[in-house]
């Protein structure tokens, strides 16, 4: 599938080991990929957060995400789901900080295969995320899979990074209208 991919987006693959190597995980991430896709230049996905005005929200976004380690990954639909429960999230996370220490909950401890050399490998989600991406470019008979094409996996498969990516005003429907509607490709 790799062969497929644009020069973009194999950029963007490597960007999330790179970017997962600098936070010192053993995996690499949906929320690696989505840093990664914001560092690009000159691609339709640095074009459409340009648009959406997420370029200028990075540090907005990247708080979003460190907060949402913080609660242990949990999404917006768990937390709710939790407080239907009369399960305070916040209250837990506290708790356990207050035990264990800030961030006990973001799993950002060092792994130990990081110290060993090995280079991270791809989580389960970051795979499926690849996945979505070849099935967004068959489904709009794409030859090739871009930097859009897992922009809007990333949006398309719910979690934590479709949530703040939504959450920042780029939903699905937003990303595709910005990365594909001929308007946005005039200019």
């Amino acid at each position: 599938m790799f062969e497929r991919f644009t020069r973009a987006a194999k950029a963007v693959v490597t960007g999330a080991v790179t970017q997962a190597e600098r936070a010192g995980s053993g995996t690499v991430t949906e929320e690696h990929l989505l840093l990664s896709l914001l560092d690009l230049e000159g691609t339709p996905s640095s074009s459409a957060f340009a648009a959406l005005g997420i370029r200028a929200r990075r540090a907005s976004v990247e708080a979003a995400l460190a907060e949402a380690r913080r609660r242990g990954g949990l999404t917006r639909a768990d937390s709710d789901a939790l407080a239907g429960l009369g399960i305070d999230v916040t209250e837990i996370v506290s708790r356990v900080e207050a035990t264990h220490g800030e961030g006990a909950l973001a799993g950002d401890r060092k792994d130990r295969r990081w110290w060993s050399g090995s280079r991270p490998t791809f989580s389960r989600p970051a795979k499926d995320v690849l996945e979505k991406s070849l099935r967004i470019a068959l489904g709009r008979r794409d030859r090739e899979i871009g930097d859009a094409h897992l922009l809007l996996a990333l949006a398309a498969r719910p979690g934590v990074v479709a949530d703040v990516l939504a959450d920042h005003g780029a939903t699905y429907g937003a990303l595709e209208q910005a990365l594909f509607t001929p308007a946005s490709k005039a200019g």
